[in-house]
């Protein structure tokens, strides 16, 4: 499940699409809308992206998890458009037999999604709005 939405992330259905009876562990990463970033209060967040690329990078990145670590499957859903503080913008769950190679293949995933994917984050405060260069961590 490897997938750019304009609408809620299903949590659930994420984590049941790598469920299996061969995964002793699912680990997932949910990435929200927090209310602040640097010193000023977020109203909201927007995403864009570029599908067909981002689609592209998603996949390799889960091709790349799957080659360098022991696991079951890997799933990515990254949402774009306007998203309110508490929303999920990111969503990722890797199943395995042992939790080490999913903890290791979650933080792979989003840490290289943040610098590969061409997906652009926009934070919105009261007083103005800012693109996000490489989104922060």
């Amino acid at each position: 499940m490897i997938q750019i939405v304009e609408s809620s992330i299903d949590r659930r259905k994420v984590v049941d699409s790598v469920a299996s009876p061969a995964s002793g562990a699912i680990i997932t990463f949910d990435g929200t809308v927090r209310d602040n970033a640097r010193g000023k209060q977020v109203t909201h967040l927007s995403y864009e992206a570029y599908p067909e690329m981002a689609l592209k990078e998603l996949q390799k990145i889960r091709d790349q998890a799957m080659l360098r670590w022991a696991l079951n499957e890997v799933a990515i859903i990254h949402r774009i458009g306007r998203m309110e503080i508490g929303e999920s913008s990111v969503f990722i769950a890797v199943s395995s037999a042992h939790r080490g190679d999913a903890f290791e293949a979650c933080r792979f995933a989003i840490d290289t999604l943040k610098t590969t994917v061409p997906i652009w984050k926009k934070e919105h405060y009261q007083d103005g709005e800012v693109w996000i260069e490489g989104y922060d961590q």
